[in-house]
C-alpha cells in the first residue's frame, strides 16, 4: 500500500449545506508544524448560503485556522473520522496496524456516509462517494468474521468499510431501507454476561416512556442474532444531511482529555449558542438520571451531540443509552454532573446538582420519579420488545436496571 494513501499530506473537506442534496467543497486540512490546520476555500466563503463547519471552533473566515489549544485537529472535523471499531476495520482491510496510518489517512480510507454533514476527499474538484451496498446479513457476517480474525472476501471487506465512519468501540454497520438510514448495532464476541444488544433495546424503549427525546429503534434478526437498529437523526429525505457536532467538540477537548469533560461544560455551550437552552438543560438532566437508572456508565461526551445550523445548537435525540456491566452497588458516570467531580451513580447525589440545570429540587425529583415509574411499570413490555431471555431479564433487573445503589438516600 503506497505511503501516500496511508499518510496523505492534504485532505479536502466537502459538506452538505442545509436543505441541499449535493456536497460542495468547503476547504482543506493540511499538516502544518505537527498540527492539522483547516482552510476555508475562497469559493465556499463566497457562497451566500455558506455556514461554518462549527463557528465556535472554525469560524467562517479567510486564512489557515489552527486547532484550539491542546488539540492536533479541530474536534468538529475529528467527529467525522472513524473511532476504534472503524479503525479496526480499516487496518484489517489495509493489512497494517494503527502506526502505519495517519489521521488524514483514516479519513480517506473510511466510508463517505459519515457522522454529520461532512466528508473527506482527495480532490477539491471531484467528489467520489466511498460506499458499497450490502444486505444486513452480509454485513453482520463480515463483522463477525472480523471479530474472529478470519479472512473476508473482497466484496464483504469493501462493504464493511461503509460503516467505518460511525463512532464507538462496539461492532456496527450502516444500512439504508426505503430512504431511511439506520445504524445497526451488533453483538460482540465479548458479550458473555448478558445480551448487550437486547439490554440497549430495552433501555431505548423505556427511555421513550420516561419522557426522553430518543432516536427511533427496533430489534431485528440477522444470521441468527439480534440486531438493534437505531434511526439516524443526521439524515433527512432525498440525500440531505444535517450538521452535527459531538459533546466533546462542544467542550473543546481532545480524545485524550475526554475524561475531564463535565456535563456542565456541555451545558454552558448550549446556553451560549443553543436555540433552546432551557429545554436542553432539562433534557440533559433527564438523560443523566436515566443513565443512572440503567447503569449506563459509558455516557461520555462523544455519546452526546447537537445539531449546528450555522448559528445555534440544539441537542439531538439520545442515541446511545446502553446498560453497562457492573458487579455491585457502587458505580460512576463517565462525566461529572456538577462543577466539582461528582460522578456517583445515585439519584440523591444528582439532586444536589439540580440547580445547575435550572431545576428546583421538586422539578428534578419529578423527573427522577417519572423515570423510576416508567422502568418499573414498563420493564416486562420493554424486555419482550427487546427479545430478552428469561435469564437476561433476571440478570439485568435490579442490577443494571434500578440497581439498589442508585436509590440510596433518595
Amino acid at each position: 500500500m503506497p505511503t501516500s494513501e496511508l499518510r496523505p499530506k492534504v485532505v479536502f473537506v466537502w459538506t452538505w449545506l442545509p436543505h441541499t442534496h449535493e456536497p460542495v467543497v468547503a476547504g482543506a486540512i493540511e499538516e502544518r508544524n505537527g498540527r492539522l490546520a483547516f482552510y476555508y476555500a475562497d469559493t465556499y466563503r463566497a457562497r451566500p448560503d455558506a455556514i461554518s463547519v462549527y463557528g465556535p471552533e472554525l469560524p467562517l473566515r479567510q486564512g489557515w485556522i489552527e486547532p484550539l489549544d491542546g488539540l492536533t485537529l479541530a474536534s468538529s472535523l475529528r467527529d467525522g473520522s472513524p473511532d476504534s471499531w472503524g479503525r479496526r476495520v480499516i487496518e484489517a482491510k489495509r493489512g497494517v496496524d494503527g502506526t502505519a496510518i495517519s489521521e488524514l489517512g483514516y479519513m480517506l480510507a473510511s466510508g463517505s456516509n459519515r457522522f454529520g454533514a461532512l466528508d473527506f476527499q482527495a480532490s477539491p474538484t471531484h467528489y467520489q462517494a466511498r460506499q458499497d451496498t450490502a444486505t444486513l446479513d452480509e454485513l453482520t457476517e463480515a463483522a463477525a468474521l472480523l471479530q474472529q480474525k478470519r479472512a473476508l472476501s473482497e466484496p464483504l471487506e469493501t462493504a464493511l468499510l461503509h460503516g467505518t465512519t460511525i463512532g464507538g468501540a462496539r461492532p456496527k454497520v450502516l444500512i439504508e431501507d426505503g430512504g431511511n438510514h439506520w445504524i445497526a448495532k451488533l453483538a460482540s464476541t465479548s458479550d458473555v454476561v448478558f445480551s448487550v444488544v437486547g439490554a440497549e433495546a430495552a433501555a431505548m424503549h423505556l427511555a421513550v416512556a420516561a419522557g426522553l427525546n430518543v432516536s427511533e429503534t427496533y430489534v431485528t434478526r440477522s444470521n441468527g442474532r439480534d440486531v438493534l437498529l437505531v434511526k439516524r437523526f443526521d439524515r433527512e429525505g432525498a440525500g440531505q444531511r444535517k450538521h452535527t457536532v459531538s459533546g466533546l467538540t462542544m467542550a473543546g477537548e481532545d480524545e485524550l482529555y475526554a475524561r475531564y469533560v463535565k456535563y456542565p461544560d456541555v451545558l454552558d455551550v448550549l446556553r451560549q449558542y443553543g436555540s433552546d437552552p432551557v429545554g436542553d438543560a432539562t433534557e440533559l438532566f433527564r438523560r443523566i438520571a436515566f443513565s443512572i437508572a440503567i447503569s449506563n456508565s459509558d455516557d461520555h461526551a462523544r455519546n452526546h451531540a447537537a445539531f449546528w445550523n450555522g448559528t445555534t445548537l440544539k441537542l439531538t435525540p439520545a442515541y446511545d443509552l446502553a446498560p453497562g456491566s457492573r458487579s455491585g452497588e457502587t458505580s460512576e458516570q463517565a462525566m461529572a454532573y456538577d462543577r466539582e467531580e461528582t460522578k456517583t451513580s445515585n439519584f440523591a447525589a444528582l439532586l444536589t446538582a439540580a440547580g445547575i440545570y435550572g431545576l428546583t429540587n421538586a422539578q428534578a425529583r419529578g423527573i427522577i420519579d417519572r423515570i423510576i415509574e416508567a422502568i418499573t411499570d414498563g420493564w416486562d413490555e420493554a424486555a419482550d420488545t427487546a427479545r430478552l431471555t428469561i435469564d437476561d431479564k433476571d440478570r439485568l433487573w435490579g442490577h443494571q436496571f434500578l440497581n439498589p445503589g442508585s436509590m440510596y438516600d433518595y
